[in-house]
Parts: structure tokens; C-alpha cells; sequence
């Protein structure tokens, strides 16, 4: 199942992608009620596979009604998921990245974290805050859980998961090199582009190996694969469980990969974001994820 969040008077509201639809649930649910279904993400997820497994078999008997089939050109993207408790970032992931920054392999996965206020969603504009003249991007598969995890193994790992998400984990490189603590460089708003959707897992064979890209304008800047990953999604997901309590709708951020803009090298070729840009990051399977960059009002 693919979902998206959408907003439209005000509001955020659930769709669904399917065979090329773009369906608005709520209003399907008007026209042809079912009332065991959620109107709401977090439904599907706190209900376990009942709901999931109801709500396909729903959408596969959906004939083709405009009254709520949505215009992909019209909408307006919400991000993919919209109040995780935690969203919990990976640094130094890939080992190509570490390659290309001069940093060591880390013996254990690096942890920092953004803030709600760092959503954004497919389409939005992203203003550069005026404290950066060095704004970079990172494409990042986003893990999204699904049920309370606590010291979970990580042979189990990925049965506590709900789905996957494009994510692109955006970066003030002067900010976060003038401190030891990466927050502020990490968590301005709209530094957290996550959709178009988010892909429940059983559409994800095996999220350890997914092509992973970024182009700004024209031009491919990332071009990788999760497999080059230091630690896997399941190492990371079981990691963090040992240390706080991991609840449904969860964002996991698992690191980018080689082509960041820190890495270009001579320094003096790196061209970094500008208002005017737009970056489209991609990761196999999950959809194309797209940010316009703006000049900070």
C-alpha cells in the first residue's frame, strides 16, 4: 500500500496511490462507507494487519469515481508522515560518504535528531534561513515504525516496522561545523522533506539494498545504494530500542550516501544551495521527492 497526506482546506487528510490513482479516502469512504476503517494514518497502524488487509481489499473493489480521485498536479503534499514522536537521524551511514568527508567508520551508529517543525512536504518551498550560506542535501531511506519496540533483536527488527519513506535529511554545513552538536544545523524548518508516500513494507523486498539518488536541476549529484550502508535497518532500528522506546509512526532517518556537496573536492568546486534550486531526491520503489528552495523572508 502506498499512503499520502494531503491538505486541503486546512486540513490534512489520508490518500491513497493505486494503479496510478491518487484517491482521496475520506471522500471514497463518503460515497462508499465502510465503517471498520480508519480515516487516519495512525488507524492502520495501531490496529495491527486487520485494518491494512481490510483496507486493500477495499481499494482493489474501488471502480474509477472522479468524486474522489484526486489530480496529482493539484494536490498539495503533505509530508508523508506528519507527527512522529521521535525523528531520529543517522550520521556517517554509508561507507563512501565517510570516504569522501575524511571521517572514520564509527564502531556504533551515530545518533542525532530534528523536530517536527523540520517537516516538509513533496513540492513545498524550503526557505534558507540567512544564518547559512552553505546549505546541502542527503538523500536518506526513512524508516517509519510501526509498533512500540523496546530491546528488540535485530533478527526481529524489521517486524516492527510499518513502511519506508523518501527522506532528505537537509544540512547547514558553516552551522554544523561551528559546533560539536549537529542540531541546529539539521532542524530548521523544512530541513525534513519526507514523501510523496509512505510504502508499507511488504512492497519493499529488501530495504538493505535500494538504489538511492539526488539531482539538483539537471544534474545527479547522489548516485548509490543502500547496501553500502555501515549499519544495516535492522542494526539500526534494534540500536535505538535499547535505549528509548520506539512507538508507532517513528521516523528514522538511516544516513545518505557519496555526492554530498562537503564532499566535492576542491573545496573550491562546491556549489552549494541557492533560493531558486530545486532538488529532487529519490530512493528506489518509494517515489521522487521534490523541495523548491526560496530566499528567508
Amino acid at each position: 500500500m502506498k499512503f499520502f497526506q494531503f491538505t486541503q482546506a486546512n486540513e490534512t487528510k489520508l490518500g491513497i496511490k493505486s494503479k496510478n490513482r491518487h484517491i482521496d479516502l475520506e471522500a471514497a469512504l463518503q460515497t462508499y462507507p465502510e465503517k471498520e476503517l480508519p480515516h487516519s494514518l495512525s488507524g492502520y497502524m495501531d490496529g495491527g494487519a486487520g485494518p491494512l488487509a481490510m483496507l486493500t481489499d477495499y481499494i482493489a473493489k474501488l471502480p474509477n469515481d472522479s468524486s474522489y480521485i484526486l489530480d496529482e498536479t493539484t494536490i498539495t503534499w503533505a509530508p508523508a508522515i506528519t507527527q512522529p514522536e521521535k525523528i531520529l537521524c543517522v550520521g556517517l551511514n554509508y561507507k563512501k560518504h565517510a570516504d569522501e568527508t575524511k571521517a572514520a567508520y564509527p564502531k556504533a551508529p551515530v545518533i542525532f535528531n530534528k523536530f517536527n517543525n523540520a517537516l516538509s512536504g513533496h513540492q513545498a518551498n524550503v526557505a534558507i534561513p540567512a544564518t547559512t550560506k552553505r546549505l546541502d542535501h542527503e538523500v536518506e531511506l526513512g524508516i517509519i515504525i510501526g509498533k512500540k519496540a523496546k530491546h528488540i533483536k535485530e533478527a526481529d527488527a524489521l517486524d516492527y516496522v510499518f513502511g519506508y519513506v523518501t527522506t532528505n535529511d537537509l544540512s547547514a554545513r558553516d552551522t554544523q561545523k561551528s559546533s560539536p552538536q549537529w542540531t541546529l544545523a539539521k532542524s530548521s524548518d523544512g530541513f525534513a522533506p519526507v514523501g510523496p508516500y509512505l510504502v508499507t513494507k511488504d512492497e519493499v523486498a529488501d530495504p538493505n539494498n535500494l538504489r538511492v539518488t539526488t539531482t539538483v536541476g539537471e544534474e545527479v549529484r547522489q548516485d548509490s545504494n543502500t547496501k553500502d550502508m555501515i549499519f544495516s535497518c535492522e542494526a539500526i532500528i534494534a540500536y535505538l530500542s535499547n535505549y528509548m522506546t520506539l512507538q508507532p509512526g517513528d521516523l528514522i532517518m538511516t544516513g545518505t550516501p557519496e555526492g554530498v556537496i562537503i564532499g566535492k573536492q576542491p573545496r573550491e568546486s562546491r556549489v552549494y544551495l541557492v533560493a531558486g534550486d530545486s532538488v529532487t531526491v529519490e530512493v528506489e520503489g518509494l517515489g521522487a521527492l521534490t523541495s523548491h528552495f526560496i530566499a528567508e523572508k
